[in-house]
């Protein structure tokens, strides 16, 4: 994968979106949100976004609740979990579901997402 793919990444921790952009920017375009509802107006305005990574524990929205509502309208973009505590059982059960394609755990381990992304390439 190249910068022909766009990542939104949803964290409302500022250190985390820039930490985040600094490991994936020289491979994909990367758009960073601090909120749920900042996502979504920022995937409204950008329809070349083919895959989300969002932070878990977020106030007002968590990475989930984000993830179910910007799939209900854009139910192609690949999406993933990050989060700083284990798999909970909302965690299991987007797997499970297939609202998410992976969940990754903080700190962040590049490799692993980057090979999802790209394995998810035929999604994207």
């Amino acid at each position: 994968m190249s910068k022909n793919v766009t990542l939104l990444y949803v964290d409302d921790e500022p250190i985390n979106l820039m930490l985040f952009e600094t490991c994936f920017k020289d491979k994909y375009t990367v758009l960073t949100s601090l909120s749920g509802s900042e996502g979504l107006k920022i995937l409204e305005h950008n329809s070349n976004i083919s895959a989300i990574v969002s932070d878990m524990k977020m106030p007002g929205m968590n990475g989930i609740d984000f993830i179910r509502q910007a799939k209900a309208v854009y139910p192609k973009i690949a999406c993933y979990i990050l989060t700083g505590f284990n798999l909970s059982e909302e965690i299991a059960k987007a797997l499970d579901e297939g609202l998410i394609l992976n969940c990754f755990f903080k700190p962040l381990n590049i490799e692993e997402i980057e090979n999802a992304i790209n394995n998810a390439g035929h999604l994207i």
